[in-house]
């Protein structure tokens, strides 16, 4: 299947396609298509898989340029999944793109058997992870890291912006195994270039320093604790952020030397369940290596099913808005 068009319904909901940038933020769009796009043109063995979804994973922009290695799967996750994993086995290196709930929940048994248990070259990008979008459980993958970080030899990259976005692509292409990206698509926003930031797959970067607050997040929980930072900074609280943006392997080291600094409180901050994600992967790497903390604190989406609605409100109503997550830090300071 070559064609080129999608056969997905026009959505008339703002719910959908919400930005999760802020009013005045830069961003750029499509970051992830334009990053494949320009990968490709030298790599011939890349191929883009969907299902269904092409337009909204800005897998559009690979099949306009390059229609004959894009392949319409169908409304079949399932299907698209076994088909990446057949094509890496005949030396292709698929870029399979779905929504995150679509692609974890439905097709996790065709990941785990078909594509991770033989170590093949797929790499998986899933749009809308955790709380970004306002159409309820059914689209909200806020169980994704959960699911995906049980998988045996699977890498999991969660990147904060579309600088983060554009330049992870061609590293996990590089990279001779699968991968799960959760994919930030449309207009996304920029922020990490003010930092001097390089996506390295496997490391987190510190991106400021702070006496009283460490944050350690992932996705796009680092662009609103580096907003939380500035605001806290305002009121003489100092705020370190260290940016995770691969999952797993976690880069423990970094971790470690970061929590080690006497007297911070640590917040884990994502956007994702406070069960089975980076928090608990953090508390984990602090517990083995027996690091002490002066407070350690969860800053994820509540073990709940979440509800519908404009996204503002539901960021605010489960404390990962900018405004939300900072009073919560005052809070968990005293």
């Amino acid at each position: 299947m070559n064609a080129v068009t999608d056969k997905k319904p026009k959505l008339t909901t703002s719910a959908m396609i919400a930005s999760i940038a802020s009013e005045g933020q830069r961003t750029q769009a499509a970051p992830f298509g334009k990053a494949l796009v320009e990968l490709a043109a030298n790599r011939p063995e890349i191929v883009g898989l969907t299902a269904d979804l092409a337009k909204y994973t800005d897998l559009h922009l690979f099949a306009q340029a390059y229609p004959e290695r894009f392949h319409q799967m169908g409304m079949a996750e399932q299907l698209l999944m076994a088909a990446a994993g057949g094509m890496a086995k005949e030396g292709l290196t698929p870029f399979a793109t779905t929504y995150a709930v679509f692609g974890t929940r439905r097709a996790y048994d065709f990941i785990h058997q078909v594509i991770a248990e033989e170590n093949l070259n797929v790499k998986i990008c899933c749009a809308l992870p955790g709380l970004t979008t306002g159409y309820g459980p059914s689209h909200q993958a806020t169980d994704d890291l959960a699911m995906m970080r049980a998988v045996p030899g699977l890498t999991i990259v969660d990147p904060c912006d579309a600088l983060d976005t554009a330049q992870a692509v061609p590293q996990i292409a590089a990279h001779p195994g699968p991968v799960y990206l959760r994919l930030l698509r449309g207009n996304v926003p920029l922020v990490l270039d003010e930092y001097d930031y390089r996506f390295e797959l496997g490391r987190a970067k510190l991106l400021r320093d702070g006496r009283e607050v460490l944050i350690v997040s992932s996705g796009i929980l680092t662009m609103r604790a580096l907003e939380v930072a500035q605001d806290l900074a305002k009121d003489g609280i100092g705020v370190a952020v260290l940016h995770c943006p691969t999952i797993k392997p976690l880069d423990e080291a970094a971790i470690v030397a970061a929590c080690r600094q006497s007297g911070r409180l640590v917040v884990v901050a994502e956007n994702h369940s406070v069960v089975g994600g980076l928090g608990e992967a953090v508390a984990a790497v602090l517990l083995r290596h027996r690091v002490h903390p002066a407070g350690f604190e969860l800053a994820g989406l509540p073990d709940a099913f979440l509800d519908a609605g404009a996204l503002p409100t539901l960021h605010d109503r489960y404390g990962i808005s900018r405004e939300v997550l900072g009073q919560r830090i005052r809070g968990w300071l005293g």
